[in-house]
């Protein structure tokens, strides 16, 4: 993958609801999760394009996205993405990469809101900081 804020950056907005349209409602649940646990954090503005939605403060710090996009079979309702100076060595994640050094983009599937435990919120609480 490559670094989601690069491509949110320049895509055209579109609303929420839009975004979610025809999908399956445990994205949408899990999303309003997300979204509730970012904004116990502190405030982040959202962006919301056909393939994304971004949280940031100077930097994006966190996206949400739909795998059945653009993979097929079983997949996740949602993949929560989050950037971090450092690779997180946790097994929760399925992937992690770095687009560039010293950002490194951490995906993790959400299959439950249970997913969106404490460990997710410090992962988010940590970005959001370094989002500054």
């Amino acid at each position: 993958m490559t670094d989601p804020g690069m491509a949110s950056a320049r895509a055209e907005p579109i609303p929420l609801e839009q975004y979610f349209s025809g999908r399956d409602p445990l994205s949408r649940e899990l999303f309003d999760v997300v979204r509730s646990a970012i904004e116990s954090i502190g405030p982040a503005t959202m962006r919301v394009t056909r393939s994304q939605v971004a949280f940031r403060r100077r930097r994006a710090f966190a996206w949400t996205w739909l795998p059945g996009q653009y993979l097929r079979g079983d997949v996740a309702p949602l993949v929560l993405t989050i950037a971090l100076p450092l690779r997180d060595a946790s097994a929760r994640w399925k992937e992690v990469v770095e687009p560039r050094p010293g950002r490194f983009t951490h995906h993790l599937e959400l299959r439950s809101v249970a997913d969106v435990d404490g460990q997710v919120l410090a992962w988010l609480r940590e970005a959001w900081g370094q989002a500054g």
